[in-house]
């Protein structure tokens, strides 16, 4: 883990009307950390997420995303920039195989455009063949390689969580927002989260993590931060 700062989160509100879903909320994450966010279900840790990745813009306060101003970008900008998530509903091409689910998120790499694509010009075809290779290497690295040519609503829940955290590594992030990825996994499938979610850091991944199942926080996190009534009211390091 690095002392470099990846995202600091700075006062951050969000109001519906009367009604403050977050409230002057700072979160810091270093390069190469594990974070939690916990706490109950309404909390505004969803709320949190939607802000940072740019789904949703705050009412006030400021994001920093590797060293740049990102408070008013767009989600697509943002994740051209480097910041992938999951959904705690899985978000998948149901009628796509799972393969070709995992390849369409390799495009954020792609660097020849259009007209290059038209002709079928050598670069481009060398290009395609590159983003094939890589996401073929992170169905092996989530354990889907068996079923790359399945069509991705037959996979089992679980099985569906995989993919969409493979989904989200192919457009090679820096950060990883994952929400709720244990959501319907039973015992071993959390067990076997844990361990990719290791790994996940090997692979120069910074993650933040929202999970209610505390054996998959406990067993990942470097440090937990608490929200409450769209506050964080704690943080520190997990104490097994």
């Amino acid at each position: 883990m690095s002392d470099a700062l990846l995202l600091h989160a700075q006062g951050l509100n969000k109001q519906f009307g009367a009604v403050v879903a977050a409230q002057d909320v700072n979160v810091r994450v270093k390069t190469g950390e594990r974070v939690s966010l916990i706490g109950s279900n309404g909390a505004g840790k969803t709320t949190l997420f939607n802000m940072l990745c740019g789904s949703m813009a705050p009412t006030h306060g400021k994001i920093i995303f590797n060293g740049a101003d990102c408070t008013s970008l767009s989600a697509h900008d943002i994740a051209q920039r480097g910041m992938a998530r999951t959904f705690q509903i899985t978000s998948l091409f149901p009628h796509l195989r799972v393969f070709d689910n995992v390849l369409t998120a390799t495009y954020r790499r792609q660097h020849t455009g259009w007209w290059a694509s038209i002709q079928r010009q050598a670069r481009h075809k060398q290009e395609e063949a590159e983003m094939a290779l890589q996401a073929s290497k992170i169905l092996d690295f989530v354990g889907l390689s068996d079923r790359q040519d399945d069509l991705a609503m037959t996979l089992p829940y679980g099985d569906q969580r995989k993919l969409e955290i493979a989904i989200a590594l192919a457009t090679d992030p820096q950060l990883l927002l994952l929400d709720e990825p244990a959501a319907g996994m039973n015992p071993d499938e959390g067990a076997k989260l844990v361990g990719m979610i290791k790994d996940i850091r090997q692979r120069g991944v910074t993650v933040i993590l929202v999970e209610h199942h505390m054996k998959v926080v406990m067993g990942v996190c470097d440090r937990v931060i608490v929200i409450a009534s769209g506050q964080k009211i704690a943080e520190g390091i997990p104490q097994h």
